[in-house]
């Protein structure tokens, strides 16, 4: 069975973000190139959504099946539903993600 893919607006936005930082302090091949690999890490979820680990900053009883899957050194958190998966967060795992990650999903 394969889900359906949706992307928060708040990750679309970290993706044009990585994507602008890449060609801003790389090149633009670069930062195309990541972009590819980061949509086909997030397409690639949709048909296993259920391989990515629980991401380590969330609190144990937070309610919701949400998991992560890495494309070094970005992580791709998501929370999979009944038929769908829903990305939150497109980020350097480098970060200190709690904050930004606690705040996503609690629709702040």
């Amino acid at each position: 069975m394969t889900y359906s893919l949706r992307i928060t607006s708040a990750a679309w936005r970290d993706l044009v973000e990585i994507h602008d930082w890449i060609a801003e302090n790389d090149s633009l091949e670069s930062a195309d190139s990541v972009l590819d690999r980061l949509s086909e890490t997030a397409e690639s979820i949709a048909a296993m959504p259920h391989r990515g680990a629980r991401p380590p900053e969330l609190p144990q009883n937070m309610e919701g099946e949400f998991r992560q899957v890495l494309f070094k050194p970005y992580r791709v958190i998501y929370e999979v539903s009944r038929d769908e998966v829903l990305i939150h967060l497109i980020a350097d795992g480098r970060r200190n993600l709690q904050p930004l990650l606690l705040r996503r999903l609690s629709g702040g």
